[in-house]
């Protein structure tokens, strides 16, 4: 399905366009449109603005969006699509832009006439850019001319007027975030680029060009591979059981359908969903039509090609999808969200569409592919034996759990309030770490475990093996929570799980080991806000009865400076055990004083990614992750 430039024969003018309420609410509250006034909902802003760029090429008559980051902190989107309507909406007497500009919930994509598919069907999109927007200017080329428009704080400032010819169609954007309302204005390049890769590689042909002012950074996305280049990407640092990936493509009842997936040599699987370019993080319908069809197909040539034995023998879908990469992606005329995020696709139709499609072109895969075919089941029968394995792990477990005094790990300190909400646990490294820990926490609602020594590195082991690993189910019982299939999150006995370890190269590794484990195997924790990290302080600065903290070499300095240097004391902390509880309850654990950071994944495909870089097999790929990142390091163990 690649991106090709219609001619201009929809029309596509400013009777197409519906108004359904006013802009005034938005600087009000603009997290109801944004989500945030962080850097998230900063972004938000530009997302908006490319989106419309996007759906012009969904539509068939836009090839090239270019996105600049001003050194000014503006922003400019641009594409080559038919331009916003520019002749007067014959009820509203104005021109079509500005109704879309200043209007709340208008636009071409209610009626269903300009767009068939859109990626942002809420009709906030650009006209909340303009009201969080000191001011924004649109071009416009179309009929031969080039039009200017002006708003500021969502108010028209200029009426639209030609200000040239142009030869070409499309649409100029340049808006400043307003800094009354965002707590920060600094666009961050990395961030964006990534969003405008996915997108490029969800629409094959399209090409998105982004450029940085600020330090000359540039590059360009384009993929004529679509979704099967998207999962070559994803699978870049791993090793694929096959060389490239399956690509299915197919349309039914209006639903477009494209599909991509490749077997690795790992034992998690990542499948990622998407629906009119947004990215269904929750799944829905499509994944779990794309889950049914896959485990059937995979059952189905099994026995036909007798390759179980047993011929009542059947795989589940933990088995078929082990080490399995995927990108499914659908173009839904009338997508309906739900869920906590509004990220989940709740179309029931979709499901069989998308279960049609998919096991009809693997059938085909497999037949005519009989090696790959053999590959991926064989490693789907391995897995099935290591999940029967990791089962009678677990029910050992349990049986041991309950023959002991208590389900729970016996190093584990609990707390005394049994109100998850309100209770944490740290997960402290070393027996030294948590005694002093034990003694400076508060026991009513903080608990500790204790780890001894690094834990499992789970990237290169089965779940039979992790569930031998101690600490590991100690982890698990203390959580409550299960653990893959099981995984319950309504059972998690702290909604703050933190990770508390040395500020050395050591403790940085073991909490690499840790973020893993639970990226890997208990993401809902993470996705559910329940994950920090504690920040223990680095320096101890006394001068006379004076004691001040410091977090970073830059703050030690600055405390330095506020102190006066002459008869100022430092030591440096090389490890919890080195402080006694008064000061790590002070420091690290007193709720008023401490500083921890909460682990999120803005964008599962890049953490992907980086946990196979640094925890993968492959060294090539870590060598150069760290030579790119060396200069960032501030503080080094050595």
């Amino acid at each position: 399905m690649q991106i090709e430039k219609k001619p201009q024969q929809d029309s596509y003018d400013s009777d197409k366009i519906q108004v359904l309420e006013g802009l005034e609410s938005v600087r009000k509250n603009p997290g109801m449109y944004i989500g945030s006034t962080d850097v998230r909902g900063l972004h938000h802003l530009a997302y908006e603005v490319v989106d419309n760029a996007v759906d012009e090429a969904l539509a068939g008559y836009c090839t090239h969006v270019q996105v600049m980051i001003h050194t000014n902190g503006s922003m400019t989107v641009t594409d080559n699509g038919r331009g916003i309507p520019v002749d007067m909406h014959e009820k509203y007497k104005k021109p079509g832009v500005e109704i879309v500009m200043t209007v709340l919930y208008s636009g071409g994509k209610f009626s269903g006439q300009a767009y068939k598919v859109s990626g942002g069907l809420h009709g906030v999109g650009v006209s909340a850019v303009n009201a969080l927007s000191t001011w924004l200017e649109v071009k416009i080329r179309r009929n031969n001319n080039e039009y200017q428009q002006r708003y500021e704080r969502g108010k028209t400032v200029t009426p639209l007027e030609i200000i040239g010819k142009a030869k070409e169609t499309g649409t100029t954007v340049t808006f400043q975030p307003d800094p009354e309302i965002f707590e920060t204005l600094d666009f961050n390049y990395e961030t964006l680029s990534t969003r405008l890769r996915e997108i490029a590689f969800l629409n094959a042909g399209l090409q998105i060009d982004i450029s940085d002012e600020r330090d000359g950074k540039h590059e360009t996305f384009r993929y004529n591979g679509g979704v099967a280049e998207f999962v070559t990407y994803i699978n870049g640092n791993k090793t694929v059981l096959h060389p490239n990936p399956i690509a299915i493509q197919g349309e039914k009842e209006s639903v477009q359908v494209e599909v991509a997936l490749q077997y690795t040599d790992g034992y998690t699987e990542n499948i990622f969903t998407f629906v009119n370019n947004i990215n269904t993080v929750e799944g829905g319908t499509h994944l779990i039509g794309f889950r049914g069809a896959l485990t059937r197909v995979i059952n189905d040539y099994g026995r036909k090609n007798k390759m179980f034995g047993d011929a009542s023998f059947s795989l589940s879908g933990e088995d078929s999808r082990e080490g399995v990469t995927a990108v499914v992606s659908c173009k839904v005329a009338h997508p309906q969200f739900e869920g906590q995020t509004k990220m989940k696709l709740g179309n029931s139709e979709v499901r069989g569409i998308v279960e049609s499609v998919v096991y009809e072109k693997i059938s085909e895969f497999f037949e005519e592919n009989p090696v790959v075919a053999r590959t991926i089941i064989d490693k789907s029968i391995l897995a099935n034996k290591a999940r029967d394995a990791a089962r009678k792990a677990r029910e050992l477990t349990r049986r041991k759990g309950l023959l002991e005094s208590s389900a729970l790990p016996g190093k584990l300190a609990d707390c005394s309030s049994r109100d998850p909400s309100k209770s944490e646990v740290y997960l402290v490294e070393g027996d030294s770490a948590g005694g002093s820990a034990k003694q400076a926490r508060d026991k009513e609602f903080q608990a500790i475990l204790p780890l001894r020594g690094k834990i499992l590195n789970v990237e290169k082991a089965r779940m039979d093996k992790i569930l031998q690993n101690n600490e590991i189910l100690a982890m698990i019982t203390a959580i409550g929570t299960g653990i893959a299939e099981e995984f319950n999150l309504a059972n998690a006995r702290y909604h703050k799980i933190v990770l508390m370890t040395d500020a050395d190269v050591d403790g940085e590794h073991i909490r690499t080991l840790l973020l893993t484990f639970f990226f890997r195997y208990m993401r809902p924790l993470i996705e559910a806000g329940y994950m920090y990290i504690a920040r223990p302080p680095l320096y101890k600065i006394t001068k006379g009865k004076t004691i001040e903290y410091a977090y970073s070499d830059r703050e030690k300095l600055q405390k330095i400076k506020e102190l006066g240097e002459t008869g100022v004391g430092i030591q440096r902390y090389k490890g919890l055990g080195e402080m006694n509880p008064e000061q790590l309850w002070e420091t690290t654990m007193n709720p008023e004083n401490r500083q921890m950071l909460q682990v999120t994944i803005e964008n599962a495909i890049e953490a992907d990614k980086l946990f196979t870089i640094l925890m993968g097999e492959a060294v090539e790929p870590r060598r150069q992750f760290i030579e790119l990142h060396a200069r960032e390091v501030i503080n080094l163990d050595i």
